[in-house]
């Protein structure tokens, strides 16, 4: 029923023990159905069994609000940020509180952002105009930056939100294929 709860805030019964409750992963990704929810539950420093018990308790308040599969990971800080955690950069560059609706790394003070940079160099003049179109639009359409929050910081360089990131690859690889992205945490 809700594939973004994060926007919703449900009411979810968790204790103090709960630093967060984070959605990540392609649920999060605009233009993809997701197949499943993957929620990230970082927990204070408790007993694993207990983690275990307050997990299972989200995710059945959550199973009641979505109609899709939700797969639950429980993390400490310390194995949030352990080196053989896979989830964490997604977890950190994605992640959407379910409790406060916004990205998990705004806790630590950080915004998530995708630049992308690209080159017009090589294209054909009526390629150019196509790119430019793309990006800002044409004839009272939105472009790009405009329909999902994108800034144009210099030519060459723009600033997404992390789940745009696809869309404005996979529309701007149509016209240029000099186009490379890079994850960042910003202050």
């Amino acid at each position: 029923m809700m594939p973004k709860p994060w926007q919703k805030k449900p009411k979810l019964n968790y204790s103090k023990d709960v630093l967060d409750i984070i959605q990540f992963g392609s649920s999060l990704i605009e233009g993809k159905t997701p197949n499943d929810l993957d929620i990230a539950i970082i927990f204070n420093k408790i007993p694993l069994k207990e983690q275990l018990n307050q997990a299972q308790k989200i995710k059945t308040d959550l199973k009641k609000i979505i109609n899709i599969p939700v797969h639950i990971k429980s993390f400490d800080l310390y194995s949030l940020f352990d080196k053989a955690n896979f989830a964490k950069e997604n977890i950190l560059l994605y992640g959407r509180s379910l409790v406060s609706g916004d990205y998990f790394s705004n806790i630590f003070g950080f915004e998530p952002k995708v630049l992308i940079k690209y080159s017009l160099k090589e294209l054909k003049k009526k390629d150019k105009v196509r790119f430019n179109y793309l990006l800002n639009g044409k004839g009272g359409k939105y472009g790009l930056l405009k329909k999902y929050g994108g800034k144009l910081l210099n030519p060459g360089l723009i600033e997404v939100a992390p789940e745009f990131e696809e869309i404005f690859i996979n529309s701007m690889k149509k016209i240029s294929s000099k186009i490379e992205s890079i994850k960042i945490l910003k202050k």
